[in-house]
């Protein structure tokens, strides 16, 4: 079993730049990659991010390739997601999910419950 906890929302100004964390605990949460997802109302889940723990693979959606970084603490089992530049259509409830590599929500086993991220414009 794999638990996943997501902090760092909240509400952001249009060009701003928010961090979100994901601590990740259990006893096999290391073999998995580590995804980022965004849902905003009315839509889907759509794939933000994914890497691996050993940090030698990272892969970006194209809407945020060049704005938001995805990276590895080991030390703390922690994965962070550091959004720059951010956008009005950012805005989202943001989940960390553990899983195989890949953009589907089906090759993901294990999610956080969501931390809320708002761009104003």
């Amino acid at each position: 079993q794999v638990q996943l906890v997501e902090s760092g929302g909240g509400l952001v100004q249009a060009g701003g730049s928010l961090r979100l964390s994901c601590a990740a605990s259990g006893r096999t949460f290391s073999r998995y990659a580590m995804g980022w997802f965004r849902q905003a109302p009315g839509k889907e889940r759509e794939f933000v991010a994914v890497t691996k723990w050993s940090g030698e693979s990272t892969y970006y959606a194209d809407s945020v390739k060049g704005r938001f970084t995805i990276s590895i603490d080991n030390a703390k089992n922690t994965v962070y997601l550091q959004m720059n530049s951010l956008k009005p259509e950012d805005t989202a409830v943001y989940y960390c999910a553990a899983g195989s590599w890949g953009e589907t929500i089906y090759k993901y086993a294990y999610w956080g419950q969501g931390t809320q991220v708002t761009v104003s414009s």
